[in-house]
């Protein structure tokens, strides 16, 4: 009787084990689901401070969608903004492959009585694996609802984890800080 209740045991344990393991299993499949990616204003006349947030994916480049739904709402004052966010992918001037440098250098020097010297020098430096991050620029243009709405326009800084800082103005020409 004893070697039955011990089996019954061992066997609600691996039943137990086994359901960790697929429940482990699934979630390591599932796709990551984020939150809306909060942040805060503040005015910069009274220094009132607000919230602000930005629906998933809000801060990453993509192609113009000017009607799509808001994605982005700002709280302050006891108005609620909302709006659209728009944000460019930064683009490298250099016609080298990213990361990539190239320098030039000449020299000389002439010395009386010990001979002259020319140098001429050229280096092409190689990409760091640790690249610096990657700053987008974008804005956002919010407003209030009702029949006199309010109007926030943004600039916006964001790096490749979408967080960064921002500007905005109201239609009544107050300055906000944005932090997200």
């Amino acid at each position: 009787m004893k070697r039955a209740a011990h089996g019954g045991l061992n066997t609600g344990l691996n039943r137990s084990l086994l359901g960790v393991l697929v429940a482990a299993l699934l979630a390591g499949c599932a796709p990551a689901v984020t939150g809306p990616q909060p942040g805060r204003i503040v005015n910069s006349v009274t220094g009132e401070e607000g919230r602000l947030t930005f629906a998933p994916g809000s801060l990453r480049p993509r192609l113009g969608e000017p009607f799509a739904p808001d994605n982005a709402t700002i709280v302050i004052g006891g108005q609620t903004y909302s709006g659209r966010t728009a944000i460019l992918d930064s683009g490298s001037a250099s016609t080298l492959p990213a990361g990539w440098g190239l320098s030039l250098s000449f020299g000389g020097s002439a010395i009386t009585g010990s001979g002259n010297q020319l140098g001429l020098g050229a280096q092409v430096g190689t990409p760091d694996r640790r690249a610096a991050p990657v700053a987008r620029i974008g804005n956002l243009i919010a407003r209030t609802a009702g029949a006199s709405p309010r109007t926030l326009t943004c600039t916006l800084t964001v790096d490749e984890r979408e967080h960064g800082i921002g500007e905005c103005t109201g239609n009544d020409g107050v300055k906000y800080a944005l932090q997200f």
